[in-house]
């Protein structure tokens, strides 16, 4: 039996509690809603389930707790990289590089993924590779702007998109290539690279 995939378009607002407050650490409006195809491996597994049978016009308010999240914060993963790494034509570019930034890095497999800069030295840059939500439990409150069977043309635009076959990101809501989407994600839509 083939598995139900839906393409399904949230607005919501994301708490988390920092420092004992419940702050608000993520928004997606309703005219710019964050969508997805269910079944796909997009999404936290668990925001896939508490949002898969829920129609258009419905609401929400569900927590994901941290262990089925993004886990704990791990000391071990800030790490101190060579500074010529981020210097690829032998000069540091200060618009791209700079305390707070998030960059995308790859390893030596080839797997993307982003880190944070801390701290730039002489020699070394400190980066964060946790998940910019590690260690928190996540509410989220909003509504269901759109649940409806996904196209077999998104189908095969997002499956070769995870596969890493391809650009042309967001579902097919903008053009051939990268840096074409009108969302300002970039490249593989729903949150970006």
């Amino acid at each position: 039996m083939d598995k139900k995939i839906n393409y399904i378009a949230v607005a919501y607002n994301l708490y988390a509690d920092i420092e004992g407050e419940s702050q608000m650490i993520e928004q997606t409006p309703e005219g710019q809603p964050f969508w997805f195809l269910s079944g796909m491996g997009m999404t936290l597994p668990k925001f896939d389930t508490e949002l898969a049978d829920k129609p258009a016009g419905s609401t929400f308010d569900f927590v994901i707790e941290k262990d089925d999240a993004y886990g704990d914060y791990e000391d071990e993963r800030v790490v101190d990289l060579d500074k010529s790494i981020f210097m690829p034509d032998g000069k540091l570019d200060e618009k791209v590089i700079y305390v707070d930034a998030i960059v995308p890095l790859m390893n030596e497999d080839g797997n993307r993924f982003n880190g944070r800069i801390i701290e730039i030295g002489d020699k070394l840059v400190k980066v964060d590779l946790n998940h910019p939500y590690a260690g928190l439990d996540l509410h989220f409150t909003g509504n269901v702007v759109e649940n409806r069977p996904a196209t077999t043309k998104e189908i095969e635009q997002m499956a070769k998109i995870l596969s890493g076959e391809g650009c042309g990101g967001c579902g097919g809501n903008c053009g051939d290539g990268c840096g074409d989407c009108g969302d300002n994600k970039g490249c593989g839509g729903c949150g970006g690279c």
